[in-house]
């Protein structure tokens, strides 16, 4: 995220309104509702997060432990517990459609 000079893109009138509440500090302004990302989406983390899990959840099923996995990705055995579960409601979900 970047700064920008209220003076640059703002009305002089609406920057002098906001001086009377916030003179000289850093405002954040959010984003529209509409143009909102969720977590990831612009970094890619979602989309890699969401193929690590899909693999931990294939080599449990190939038969991998679940101690094996949690030392092969550097997760605690309680994580890989809940990306399995999380991975068989999604399959079960999928194949009820």
């Amino acid at each position: 995220m970047k700064y920008s000079n209220a003076y640059n893109v703002l009305p002089k009138d609406i920057v002098k309104a906001i001086q009377e509440y916030v003179d000289g500090e850093y405002l954040y302004i959010p984003r529209k509702e509409e143009e909102q990302k969720k977590w990831g989406e612009q970094s890619g983390s979602r989309d890699t997060l969401k193929r690590r899990n899909e693999q931990i959840y294939l080599k449990y099923i190939k038969g991998a432990g679940i101690l094996d996995l949690a030392q092969g990705y550097f997760l605690s055995d309680k994580s890989i517990r809940r990306i399995i579960g999380q991975q068989k409601k999604i399959m079960l979900e999928i194949n009820t459609e």
